[in-house]
């Protein structure tokens, strides 16, 4: 049983780490959660898994270290319900543009009163461990991702909805949508201040706020800036990456 819960991981004092799991594949996301990561996503908008195999990928999640969330494909009750039924600690919403938006996909991952999430504890009642209602609620881990300028311009009403857990920034459509072209942080000031005022605007609000990141170099700007959490890899960028390596490696 992991000790420490995603919610809490997130709004730690200390940056918390995470990877994409695009690959449609149990051993590989068991191997990914063991590699030290605080949370692995598993990606089911722009990955190869499916909500068909998600369930295999999550159970084998459930005996690593990390703890596990999805992304869902979109903002619908049934892929938020599903996603925590399966077993995610977490739900990362793809394209949240208003406070209604981020309205809907929390009260999906509340039980009545408080939401509509229907009850269906599946993996809970298998492993003999049958999560109550207030625990189910408590647990349940809820981060809408700003990747439009709608977003950007809606993000003071967003981050006072209650029951929101966090924001994550999404930095490739966020760019796309505001105008500034196919570009990361560094090579755009503009794209800079519009993060910027999305992490500011989060912690005026009280809520935690991630920022997704191209590899490694990224991490160290907005981790002096204060951000709460980072995703800087992918599975296959890794997997790509070390096996390149190694092949120059073996040849000299």
């Amino acid at each position: 049983m992991r000790m420490t819960t995603l919610k809490q991981v997130l709004t730690a004092d200390t940056l918390a780490y995470g990877v994409w799991s695009g690959l449609d594949d149990p051993i590989a996301a068991e191997i990914t959660g063991r590699s030290g990561f605080d949370f692995v996503v598993v990606d089911l908008q722009h990955g190869f898994a499916s909500m068909a195999s998600a369930p295999a990928i999550m159970n084998a999640l459930e005996h690593t270290p990390s703890a596990p969330v999805i992304r869902v494909p979109w903002n619908t009750p049934d892929l938020l319900m599903r996603a925590l039924d399966l077993g995610a600690e977490g739900v990362i919403v793809p394209m949240v543009s208003t406070a209604a938006e981020a309205r809907q996909a929390v009260t999906a991952c509340r039980y009545a009163p408080a939401g509509n999430r229907s009850w269906g504890p599946l993996w809970t009642t298998a492993r003999r461990h049958l999560v109550d209602v207030a625990e189910g609620d408590e647990k349940a881990t809820c981060i809408a991702m700003i990747e439009t300028a709608e977003g950007y311009a809606n993000i003071d009403e967003i981050v006072r909805v209650e029951g929101l857990t966090a924001v994550y920034v999404g930095p490739n459509d966020l760019a796309l949508s505001m105008g500034f072209g196919r570009v990361r942080f560094p090579e755009s000031p503009d794209l800079q201040n519009v993060i910027e005022r999305i992490v500011d605007v989060a912690h005026a609000g009280g809520i935690a706020v991630g920022v997704d990141c191209n590899g490694t170099p990224e991490i160290g700007h907005w981790r002096d800036y204060g951000v709460d959490f980072v995703i800087s890899h992918t599975d296959t960028t890794l997997l790509v990456e070390s096996s390149e390596a190694a092949a120059r490696a073996a040849r000299g």
